[in-house]
């Protein structure tokens, strides 16, 4: 990736300025009080709102960036528009265990019906959006946590807001998968126990730090940099967004550390 030294300056204040947040997430206690399959289970319930409005903001992105209507017009700058395509493509039409193509919220769907995680409840909340519910009536159909509504909101908080800065720099900064090894350790000792119950999440996990982690963040952070220049309130917001997005995910995680306490007391 070229780009020139202030833009790539701000991006390296940036990523130190979130950086404390970033490893309150990798840190995060509730990865100490996974250690059996029904502890997975109740962490995959609350995880499985972050995988699906990923793909919400990224769409999003794809619709503010490219042309998606008919007639057809070519829109913005065509490296922007080869990056967004890009991820999509991957996040939307990956390659599942079994060879077959889905997008990571489907494989991860399937991960959790091996695990013997509840999918009801997400099933209920995409069931009301696709018969024409809007979210807070999807939350209270589904029985959504607090801590689950207050991630998707900010998220569509973002998408709504309609700019594209702040949407790629929060796609980038502060939706980024913050897999710790301390996770993939006990995912991995869970799968020697039950592989016929942990084998999709952790294929799961392992795409995802093959696809996301290495190759489509660096996309990611391109694009960024394209749409947020050399302006300097851009960049404030876009930094100001990503803080709070990952503010957000240890929300989320939260919520999941007290669900998971809750079943083992």
């Amino acid at each position: 990736m070229t780009m020139d030294n202030s833009i790539s300056n701000t991006l390296e204040k940036i990523q130190n300025n979130i950086e404390p947040l970033r490893q309150e997430i990798i840190n995060h206690k509730v990865y100490s009080v996974i250690n059996e399959l029904e502890d997975l289970r109740i962490f995959m319930e609350y995880h499985i709102y972050a995988v699906w409005d990923f793909m919400s903001l990224l769409k999003a992105l794809q619709i503010n960036l490219t042309c998606t209507s008919i007639p057809w017009f070519p829109v913005g700058s065509g490296n922007i528009r080869s990056l967004i395509n890009e991820i999509v493509a991957g996040e939307e039409s990956d390659v599942d265990a079994s060879g077959n193509k889905k997008s990571h919220f489907e494989m991860y769907l399937d991960a959790m019906e091996q695990c013997g995680a509840d999918t009801t409840e997400i099933g209920r909340f995409i069931s009301s959006l696709k018969n024409g519910a809007d979210l807070n009536a999807a939350y209270q159909a589904a029985g959504s946590p607090q801590e689950a509504i207050d991630f998707v909101d900010f998220t569509f908080s973002v998408i709504n807001a309609g700019q594209p800065h702040v949407q790629a720099s929060t796609f980038t900064f502060g939706r980024e998968d913050l897999i710790p090894n301390m996770f993939l350790s006990i995912v991995n000792d869970l799968n020697k126990k039950f592989p016929e119950q942990i084998s999709l999440f952790k294929y799961y996990l392992d795409r995802h730090i093959e696809v996301d982690g290495d190759h489509h963040s660096h996309l990611a952070l391109e694009m960024t940099s394209d749409l947020c220049g050399d302006n300097e309130a851009y960049w404030k917001a876009a930094e100001e967004m990503s803080m709070e997005s990952l503010r957000k995910r240890i929300g989320l995680w939260d919520g999941a550390y007290r669900a998971i306490l809750q079943r083992k007391h």
